[in-house]
C-alpha cells in the first residue's frame, strides 16, 4: 500500500469513528431530555403524576 493508501483509510475509519461518536452524543441529549420536566410532555412529569397517584391510593387504603 502506498501513502495516499494510507491517508484514504485512516480518512474513512475517523470519518466512520467521527459518525458514531456523533450518532450516540445525540441520542444521549435527547434520552436526557426526556428526564427533565418540561410542563406534562417528558417522562420524567409522567412519572411524578404516577407517583402522586399511586400514594393517593395509598392514603386511601391506609384510612380502611
Amino acid at each position: 500500500m502506498t501513502a495516499a493508501d494510507y491517508a484514504y483509510l485512516a480518512v474513512a475509519i475517523s470519518t466512520l469513528v467521527a459518525a458514531f461518536a456523533g450518532a450516540v452524543r445525540w441520542l444521549v441529549k435527547h434520552y436526557l431530555n426526556e428526564l427533565k420536566p418540561n410542563g406534562g410532555d417528558s417522562l420524567k412529569d409522567r412519572v411524578i403524576r404516577l407517583e402522586s397517584k399511586v400514594e393517593a391510593m395509598y392514603e386511601i387504603l391506609l384510612k380502611k
